[in-house]
């Protein structure tokens, strides 16, 4: 598990070698995630889904968030499935304030069977809107994100069935700029905010777990992920006219995840 996780921050610091900005130091974490989702057959491959999810932080002591979702899913085709969905997420942010935030999915998962084996990889298009007061200058109110998973499921056990996964997910809208770094004053000087078109990886993931059918209605899912996120920190005046630093955030955290699924 240690090489596994100093794999996963290697890869994150590879990918971003060529950025800008000062690394800050790496914060670990341990996490929870508990939920709760129904699935409704409307109707042959059409299914409605709802759920609910509650996280925590900062090693078990603080609640992250509460997220509530409702979506469609239709398999197109033995190997295709779509799907649409809406999430409704109260976040408990940095300072200490609780915000809601609104986030819509579209996605395609492709996936094929091999023996007991299958294997699967989902693309999924994520939209968020952040109802709370930003500085525009510093964090996009609507992020544009794009978070692909490959997956490897082992269906031979009978009803409980093993998988692994890997994601990585890409935000496309982060604040761009450009700067002058000056290592005489150790300060940046020209700043010139230049849009909404910074575009990289910021988070790595990958998981371990198993899917337990304890009847036709009624399931379980186990998984421990290991999760690395490296995030622009700009801090700049609300006037967009001074930058006064240049960091990246990197959280390390392992998280255990616990789903009931009730299908009907």
């Amino acid at each position: 598990m240690k090489r596994f996780i100093l794999l996963i921050a290697a890869l994150g610091a590879f990918l971003n070698a060529a950025a800008q900005g000062t690394e800050n130091d790496l914060v670990t974490d341990f996490r929870t995630r508990t939920s709760v989702e129904l699935d409704w057959k409307l109707a042959k491959g059409l299914h409605l889904e709802a759920g609910y999810e509650l996280r925590t932080d900062n090693a078990l002591t603080a609640l992250d968030r509460h997220q509530a979702s409702i979506g469609l899913s239709y398999k197109i085709a033995p190997w295709l499935k779509a799907g649409v969905g809406y999430e409704f997420i109260y976040h408990h942010r940095n300072s200490g304030a609780w915000t809601p935030r609104h986030r819509f999915n579209g996605d395609l998962t492709f996936s094929w069977k091999t023996g007991p084996w299958r294997l699967s990889l989902k693309e999924q298009v994520r939209f968020m809107h952040k109802t709370e007061s930003l500085n525009s200058y510093q964090e996009v109110a609507d992020p544009i994100m794009l978070k692909s998973r490959a997956k490897v499921q082992y269906k031979g056990l009978g009803r409980v069935e093993p998988y692994i996964f890997a994601e990585v997910r890409t935000i496309f809208n982060d604040p761009s700029f450009t700067a002058t770094w000056s290592t005489t004053s150790k300060a940046y000087a020209d700043y010139q905010f230049t849009g909404y078109n910074s575009t990289y990886f910021n988070r790595y993931r990958g998981a371990l777990g198993a899917e337990w059918e304890i009847t036709k209605n009624h399931a379980l899912d186990f998984c421990v992920m290991v999760d690395y996120c490296r995030d622009k920190n700009l801090d700049v005046n609300k006037a967009g006219t001074y930058l006064k630093s240049f960091t990246w955030d990197r959280n390390l955290n392992t998280i255990l995840s616990v789903g009931y699924k009730f299908s009907f």
